[in-house]
Formats: C-alpha cells, sequence, structure tokens
C-alpha cells in the first residue's frame, strides 16, 4: 500500500470542515423551553422592557393659527400622551414651504390656498376662523376721534396703498393737526398681510411702509410708535388673558357702513366684541378669513388622526381660545374630505 502524505494545507482544509460542521449542529439544535407552574412560554425580554415608542408630528406656519395649535397639541396630549409635538411660527408663507418640501407633517397658512399650490401635492383643510385687526398707538394724538368714527377702508387704501393721506389730521378732518403717520406692516411672507391687503384691493406686495418681522414685531412696533399704525391677528392685537387689546396698542374700528360713526355691533374695544364681530360677519370678510392646515398630499396614520381630532373634538377649545367656529356642515365637509 502506498503511503499518503498530509501536507499543511490539507490538515488546514480538514480543520476548517470540521469547524463548519460543529457550528451548523450547535445552530440547529434548539433548547427545550423553560419550565414554569403554569406552563406559560416565556417573555422574549427585549420585547417586555422596551416602552412604546413616542411619536413626533411636525407643524410650523402662521403666526394667526400658532396659538391655537399649541392649545390643540396640549389637549391632544392628555389624551395621546405618547405623541409630541414640534412647533414653530414663521408666517404662512413658511408653512406653505415647509409643509410642500416635506420639512415638516403640517403647515399652518392663514389665506386662501391657491391652484397653484394645489399642483404642487398642497392638501388643505380649514380648521377655525379669525381676523385681522388696524392697530394704532394707545397715545394716539387723535385717539378720540378715531374711536368715534373709525376708518372706512378707502381711507385704509389712502394711507397703506397710495400714501395720498399722509397726517393723522388728515384721517379725522383735522388739517391743523399735522402729525405724520408712521405705517407698519409685514416683512415676512404671511396670511394676515395677504388678508389685509385683498380687503384693500391688491396684494402683500403693494402694501407700502416699514417691514416688520412677525405679529409680535408689529404689535411692538405700533406700541413703542405715537404715530403709528399697523395690524394685527385677532390673538396679537388682543391680551389672551384680559380680553383687552395688547399693552401700548388700541385696534381701530372700522366703519363699515360708511356712516361717520361705529355703531354698536363695529365697536372693537375688546376681544369678545372682536369675536362677535367676526361671528355674526359685522366684520368685513376679508380681513376675516379661515385658518387652513396644509399637508403634502392627503395625510396618514397620526397626523390624519390628529387634524380629525382638531375638527372633531378639538372644536371645543376654539371658542375658549378666542377663535371662531366653523359651521358644523364645513366641519363635516373637511372630515369627509380626509377620509375619502
Amino acid at each position: 500500500m502506498t503511503n499518503q502524505k498530509f501536507y499543511p494545507y490539507q490538515l488546514i482544509f480538514v480543520l476548517f470542515v470540521a469547524v463548519l460542521f460543529v457550528t451548523a449542529c450547535t445552530a440547529n439544535s434548539t433548547p427545550l423551553p423553560a419550565s414554569n407552574e403554569n406552563n406559560i412560554a416565556p417573555v422574549a425580554n427585549d420585547v417586555a422592557t422596551t416602552p412604546p415608542k413616542s411619536t413626533s408630528v411636525t407643524i410650523s406656519g402662521a403666526f394667526a393659527l400658532y396659538p391655537m395649535m399649541t392649545r390643540w397639541a396640549e389637549e391632544y396630549q392628555k389624551i395621546h400622551p405618547e405623541v409630541r409635538f414640534d412647533i414653530s411660527a414663521g408666517g404662512a408663507g413658511k408653512g406653505m414651504a415647509d409643509a410642500l418640501a416635506g420639512a415638516v407633517d403640517i403647515g399652518m397658512v392663514s389665506r386662501d390656498i391657491t391652484s397653484d399650490e394645489e399642483a404642487k401635492g398642497a392638501f388643505w383643510v380649514a380648521v377655525t376662523k379669525d381676523a385681522v385687526f388696524v392697530t394704532i398707538n394707545q397715545d394716539n394724538p387723535v385717539k378720540d376721534d378715531l374711536l368715534k368714527i373709525g376708518v372706512t377702508q378707502e381711507t385704509l387704501q389712502k394711507i397703506f396703498v397710495t400714501s395720498e393721506i399722509k397726517t393723522w389730521g388728515e384721517v379725522v378732518n383735522k388739517p391743523e393737526i399735522t402729525d405724520e403717520i408712521h405705517v407698519y406692516t409685514r416683512s415676512d411672507a404671511c396670511g394676515a398681510a395677504e388678508a389685509f391687503a385683498k380687503y384693500l384691493g391688491k396684494k402683500q406686495e403693494d402694501l407700502l411702509g416699514i417691514g416688520v418681522y412677525g405679529d409680535p414685531g408689529v404689535s411692538d412696533a405700533v406700541a413703542k410708535d405715537l404715530y403709528s399704525i399697523g395690524f394685527n391677528n385677532l390673538n396679537y392685537a388682543y391680551d389672551t388673558s384680559s380680553g383687552k387689546p395688547v399693552n401700548g396698542i388700541l385696534v381701530l374700528p372700522i366703519d363699515v357702513n360708511g356712516n361717520q360713526t361705529i355703531d354698536p355691533e363695529e365697536q372693537l374695544d375688546n376681544k369678545e366684541q372682536a369675536v362677535q364681530a367676526v361671528a355674526l360677519n359685522h366684520y368685513p370678510s376679508p380681513p376675516a378669513r379661515m385658518e387652513n392646515l396644509v399637508t403634502k398630499g392627503k395625510p396618514t396614520g397620526i397626523v390624519a388622526q390628529f387634524i380629525q381630532w382638531i375638527l372633531s373634538d378639538g372644536q371645543k377649545y376654539v371658542g375658549e381660545a378666542g377663535y371662531v367656529q366653523l359651521p358644523q356642515d364645513l366641519l363635516d365637509q373637511n372630515l369627509q374630505k380626509i377620509a375619502q
């Protein structure tokens, strides 16, 4: 018989195959389950100790809707504590841009949605209503006259669009008063400026004045400037706690019927009167308008559930937060729009 030699590489190969065989046998062997008194199968440790995952909803956009949205989020978390919200205000234009770009789940847009935006995938529902109000400094030199006679749409056009009216004396027909009007507008693309400009027959870019960022910026500028005039959304014109105009400003009533007198239904001395005027359509629309939520395509999952809650159970917080509830038939239409 011929003696066969094993070379080193052959020995290594044999050892490698042996290792594979032992490993395979070990992997295929199934250990018996641990026994217990009740004969219940044991639960894997990683499942038993892992808490439920939280869900995050990101929202950005209109300053007008920001206070209402934060209230909705707070109330929703009480019944769904696993849901986390990231909400930021930055203007309706930002809300729309962020939603279409997929940067946020929901965009807050306080103006009409355009056909171009819908063509880009904007899906929207109206959730509440508020309005834009003209604001002046609380120590305006002709404030007593202004609160009696108000201001007409034509006068506002001549202040904010054509600059034909330049002094406060011209507004109240007292030429001896020559204090110059200081006009403030919004620098950011926003629903408030768009709604106010629409009331004047124009677009936001047609409004004159010093551009200031955001609702808080405009109210602050008006409060600091004796001769100022600006405009603010409802919840930035009035203090949430007291219901009175924000410290330092007055809300200028609009003489809707042009009788040179502010009638009881036109008075805007406090938030309650303002909300009532909007709800009963005594205040013009625009600048009253609906507030919308926008998503990129029809919402699904937790986003859809949250919006559906806003349109149903969440409506009970609308009045408390100083907004105007939409008619029930419109709320039902929007619910059906999501469900289709």
